[in-house]
């Protein structure tokens, strides 16, 4: 079943994707500069910004894929309703966790921008900037945990990892 919110975590995978690109960018820039002696502010506190970007934002995405690492050890081995039960436990305890960090990301982005919270870094960037990446990927995320507590709730299946990958889990 394709979910219909398939377009939303494929756009944040493309961005993550895009702040990978630019992730590799910062790096080599770095390099170069230090070939060839030239300094560019802040660049190490950019890369780290684009690296936790990507990171937040692939979350939704890779879920939505089932590339998650699940532990498939316990569930398994159940089957019926204790096999839903504990997957309906699993989920709306990852609902909570994520719906409280997206929450709270939000926040720590919106207090950023309204105190207007600089880098200590040398590159002096406002941190709103870089947390909104997490706060958008906390929140799809959170989304995505969502939309598989519906399904379950709704009876429908899960798309479960193949069998080889559930042993080597």
């Amino acid at each position: 079943m394709r979910s219909p919110l398939a377009p939303l975590y494929n756009a944040a995978l493309w961005l993550a994707g895009f702040f990978m690109i630019a992730l590799l960018a910062t790096i080599v820039l770095s390099i170069l500069g230090r070939q060839l002696d030239f300094y560019i502010r802040g660049i190490d506190s950019y890369a780290g910004y684009f690296m936790a970007a990507a990171s937040f934002l692939a979350l939704a995405g890779t879920l939505a894929k089932g590339d998650h690492i699940r532990v498939t050890l316990v569930i398994s081995r159940l089957t019926g309703n204790a096999r839903r039960g504990l997957e309906l436990f699993c989920l709306v305890m990852a609902v909570a966790i994520s719906g409280a960090f997206a929450f709270y990301s939000v926040k720590m982005a919106w207090w950023s921008w309204k105190f207007n919270d600089i880098s200590t870094a040398n590159d002096a960037t406002p941190l709103w900037i870089p947390q909104i990446g997490m706060a958008l990927g906390t929140v799809v995320f959170c989304i995505a945990f969502i939309e598989e507590l519906v399904l379950v709730l709704l009876g429908k299946q899960i798309e479960k990892p193949a069998a080889e990958m559930a042993r080597t889990e």
